[in-house]
């Protein structure tokens, strides 16, 4: 680390006395706080101190106009030769004293903070361990739907929202050590928020509970964390404390759309497909409120979770929940539904469905039955250009995907497919994203067909990890198709690769 000097226009000889009494200052500010212990080395060096953080930015800065120049000093000190730079409890202290202060006080300021600012970092390294299991403790209180309890032990501060963060990757307990520091959590109320770190079964999960409002200091430190640490991450709210639960779930099924160039995806950019702003809204929330009047709350929430991780796995991981328990429950909604969920054109029916806006409660017409009865799930598939004619989520009522604004944003996205990755990727996709039995069906090795679906998503320029913009694709294809896109009508060359069973 680079050190600079201030010898230019000393004050005068520094004796062993003005050393004592300068570490009592620092030592007496130590037992305070270390925002007190910068504040008194600036005010001792007549100039400028902060402690500044790789991925934090500044720590503590005295004055708080310094900050940015202190960030900058740690990050290039050949830029600031006047000014001191010294390793500090994981972070870089920098002090930029005034021109008369002599180099040997500036230096015996900077030793003597340093080495405080190691001791408050060593105790705080002490009790760490007994902060994080509160932590734990406190997320699982919110997780059970205790919200009032754990209010109570964050200072009972007038807490109602929480943003949630779900991070995995190799490195994640590195980064829960790095984000720790960073966010020097505390159970106080810090500028209308506390922020909650703890490793729950194996991830890294960041909840902030704040007043209403979300600054995006917690997103931009998450962000910067998850690209030093190569970690992915979902995230969720503000939702209101007592939808923590949904939160949670939330912040996992969007983490399912994480990659390593979009590391940290929020929950409201998922599921919320481009294709439902291009449908008529009346028709197409009325069709919804129908369809999915047989299903309570936490049956729906449970599908939406299903369909955006794209597995039952995948959702019972986000739940908490056993596989065993999601199937059954999912079997128990397909029932209420009378629909085939194994079927893949039903299953992106339903996330439209879902992801459907509020419509106004239908106007009863007398004999009890509104005008969402008429809407329901088994519309008159004789109109339905898109159904064969099955009963339920198989077919959607006319008028809702038959429009001009539909075709036009299908065209714009499948045309131009050649014809052997067009029904490539339609038995793919019919398959729920499963390789081998799509191989097998298309008579293809599974290393040809995983090749044809990187040149799909080179060609559509989506992520087909991503189980909504796969039921956006089905759609597409369904939409734009001329012919059956039968896997029995694939162009062959002849070879090994190509050979009909």
């Amino acid at each position: 680390m680079g050190t600079g000097t201030s010898d230019h226009g000393s004050a005068g000889p520094w004796d062993a006395r003005d050393g004592r009494d300068t570490a009592g200052r620092l030592l007496r500010a130590a037992t305070g706080s270390g925002a007190r212990l910068i504040a008194e080395a600036a005010s001792l060096v007549q100039g400028w101190a902060v402690l500044a953080d790789p991925i934090a930015g500044a720590v503590y800065s005295s004055p708080a106009a310094a900050a940015a120049d202190g960030v900058h000093a740690a990050a290039a000190p050949q830029d600031h030769p006047y000014s001191v730079q010294l390793p500090a409890a994981g972070a870089v202290l920098v002090l930029t004293p005034a021109p008369a202060t002599s180099a040997e006080h500036t230096g015996h300021v900077a030793a003597t903070t340093a080495a405080l600012l190691e001791v408050r970092g060593q105790r705080a390294a002490e009790l760490r361990g007994e902060q994080m299991r509160l932590h734990t403790t406190l997320l699982r209180l919110l997780l059970a739907g205790h919200a009032d309890a754990a209010v109570d032990a964050l200072g009972g501060g007038a807490y109602t929202h929480v943003t949630v963060y779900r991070l995995t990757g190799e490195d994640a307990p590195a980064a829960h050590q790095v984000l720790w520091r960073a966010v020097r959590p505390t159970l106080a109320p810090h500028a209308d928020a506390c922020t909650l770190l703890a490793r729950l079964d194996g991830e890294l999960v960041v909840a902030e509970v704040h007043r209403g409002s979300d600054d995006g200091r917690i997103l931009r430190l998450v962000s910067r964390v998850c690209e030093r640490h190569g970690l992915l991450a979902g995230m969720a709210g503000p939702l209101p404390l007592a939808e923590m639960s949904t939160a949670y779930c939330d912040a996992a099924a969007a983490r399912h759309s994480a990659t390593p160039a979009h590391r940290i995806v929020p929950a409201d950019a998922i599921g919320a497909p481009r294709l439902a702003p291009l449908l008529p809204a009346a028709p197409y929330a009325r069709w919804a409120a129908a369809v999915l009047r047989p299903l309570d709350p936490a049956q729906q929430h449970l599908l939406l979770v299903w369909l955006r991780t794209g597995s039952k796995p995948s959702a019972a991981a986000a739940l908490g929940l056993s596989a065993g328990t999601v199937r059954a429950r999912i079997r128990e909604a397909a029932r209420l539904l009378g629909a085939d969920l194994e079927d893949a054109t039903a299953r992106a029916h339903l996330l439209l469905a879902l992801r459907a806006p509020a419509s106004a409660p239908a106007e009863d017409d007398g004999n009890g039955d509104g005008e969402a009865d008429r809407w329901s799930a088994s519309a008159d598939s004789r109109n339905d250009p898109l159904s064969p004619g099955g009963p339920g989520l198989e077919a959607l009522p006319v008028g809702i995907l038959d429009t001009r604004a539909v075709r036009t944003w299908a065209a714009g996205l499948v045309d131009g497919l050649e014809p052997r990755l067009r029904i490539a990727l339609t038995c793919w996709l019919r398959h729920h994203a499963r390789t081998a039995p799509a191989a097998t069906e298309l008579h293809v090795h599974r290393t040809t067909l995983t090749t044809w679906l990187h040149q799909c998503a080179d060609h559509l320029a989506q992520n087909l990890a991503d189980a909504t913009v796969r039921a956006e694709i089905h759609l597409a294809l369904r939409i734009t198709r001329s012919g059956p896109d039968d896997p029995a009508d694939l162009p062959r060359r002849g070879g090994r690769t190509y050979r009909r069973a």
